[in-house]
Parts: structure tokens; C-alpha cells; sequence
């Protein structure tokens, strides 16, 4: 059996200081897609550690409603912890494929960087249209090509000593086609389906700062790679500072975003 990437209790815990400030800077072109406004009721469907939720909370507004939700428990904890201020919003541990909404629950629903990772993302986008109202939108993210990537390109490096990672690794940039996107939305019977791109170039001081978290083993691809063997993890991180050109002083990630989104 394929093992899968782990969003376990180590992953959650380093994921925010890998992984905040893309998060951050995307997510607005995902709620503009999902055309959330004030007094909205939002799901954020994969919230992770509830960074995107976050961003959801300063569109809506007191007025609107929020629920954050994730099929890991370690992460809705920590999603919890970071939206447990807030009146307006909850959290919830909800399977994607199989969520115990009603129908035509909510506005809109997210989902940033979370449906190449469902057993069967057809089945997911039927139930984000399952729980939109009439008129409501659904708006996800995806990765688009590991070489675009800004962590997961590690999990094809790692996945090179650890095939039984592979058929994950490969999961991640498998919606990443713009073509198989519009299918699924529409296959859903999603109507007035859009499909973007963006592209940001990240700079980060050394290399290490980069690295250094993933050898922490923040996030799926932290948690691949501190289970190798000494001396793969050696390669992976050469490899990787070879891709990135690393010559000791800042590095630059291209990262890109596909962006796809439907109305109920």
C-alpha cells in the first residue's frame, strides 16, 4: 500500500513557520475567486492550521459565520488555537468527501491546497456543491509544477529513497492542469467555472532558512524526510540546494498557484 504524507502532530507543529507567508499572500486571490464578502457563511474545507480561515475572518467580518474544517485532528487543534478568539467561527474535524453539513449550508467554501490530497476529489467538489446555496461559490488552490513549487518539490526528492512515498509525492501536482480542473468543477455541475494562475517569487536569506525547517520535519514533506536514513537526507538536501543555487547567500522560489472556482 502507498504510504501517505503525514499531517500528524509533528507536521502541524512546524507547519506555520514554513509555510505563513505563502499562504498569507495567496490567499486573497482565493477568496476573491469564492467572491466572499461581509456577513458571508464560509467553509473552509482543509484549513490546516487555519491560515486561510484567518484571512476569511477579516472579509466577513462580526457579521458572517465561519467554519474552519480538516480531516486531521492535530490540525484543527491548532487551527482551534489560532481562531478560538473569535465569536464567529468554529472548528470542526470533517471528512471533505463526506461532510455532515446540510445542504446549502454556506456562501462560499475554500480550500487551499487541499483536494489533490482526497481519495477521490470528484467526490469532494460534489460535496462542496452539495453545501453551497444556490448561487454560492466553491474556490480551491493547487499546485501547479514541483520546479513552481515552494515545499513540495522535497517530497519527489524524497520519495527517490523512499518509493513507497511516490505515488503521494506525485498526488500533490496531480490537479495541477488547467484542463482536468475545469473537467472536475464541471463534472460537479459547477457553472461558470474560471481558472487562474499566479506566479510570486520568493526570497529568503540562506538556504538554511529554507531547509532548516523541513529538517525539523515541519509539514508532509519535514515528516518525509526526517524518516531517511542519514545519508539520504544528506543527497536530498544537496540535491535541493543544487536545484535552488544556492551559493551561500539569499535563494529565490518561484512559486505558482492554479486557482479554480464554480457557481452552484
Amino acid at each position: 500500500m502507498a504510504e501517505a504524507l503525514n499531517y500528524k502532530a509533528q507536521a502541524a507543529a512546524g507547519y506555520d513557520g514554513m509555510f505563513a507567508q505563502v499562504t498569507t499572500h495567496f490567499a486573497p486571490t482565493l477568496l476573491r475567486a469564492a467572491g466572499i464578502a461581509p456577513g458571508m457563511r464560509v467553509l473552509d474545507i482543509a484549513t490546516g492550521t487555519g491560515l486561510v480561515a484567518e484571512s476569511v475572518l477579516d472579509v466577513i467580518g462580526p457579521t458572517g459565520r465561519l467554519t474552519a474544517a480538516d480531516v486531521s485532528p492535530e490540525m484543527a487543534e491548532k487551527a482551534r488555537e489560532r481562531l478560538g478568539r473569535s465569536s464567529n467561527a468554529s472548528v470542526a474535524v470533517e471528512d471533505g468527501q463526506a461532510l455532515s453539513f446540510p445542504d446549502g449550508s454556506f456562501d462560499a467554501v475554500v480550500c487551499s491546497l487541499g483536494l489533490m490530497f482526497f481519495p477521490d476529489p470528484q467526490r469532494g467538489l460534489a460535496e462542496f456543491h452539495r453545501v453551497l446555496r444556490p448561487g454560492g461559490r466553491a474556490a480551491i488552490s493547487v499546485n501547479t509544477v514541483p520546479e513552481r513549487s515552494y515545499n513540495t518539490r522535497i517530497n519527489l526528492a524524497v520519495a527517490r529513497y523512499l518509493p513507497s512515498l511516490a505515488e503521494a509525492a506525485a498526488r500533490v501536482f496531480a490537479l495541477g492542469d488547467e484542463m482536468k480542473l475545469r473537467s472536475l468543477f464541471e463534472e460537479a455541475n459547477f457553472r461558470d467555472v474560471e481558472i487562474t494562475l499566479q506566479t510570486r517569487v520568493f526570497t529568503l536569506p540562506t538556504f538554511d532558512t529554507y531547509f532548516g525547517p523541513i529538517e525539523g520535519g515541519a509539514g508532509s514533506a519535514g515528516q518525509a524526510f526526517i524518516s531517511l536514513p542519514a545519508a539520504a537526507r544528506r543527497a536530498v538536501r544537496e540535491e535541493l540546494r543544487r536545484e535552488l543555487g544556492d551559493a551561500g547567500g539569499p535563494i529565490e522560489l518561484e512559486v505558482e498557484y492554479g486557482f479554480a472556482s464554480g457557481r452552484r
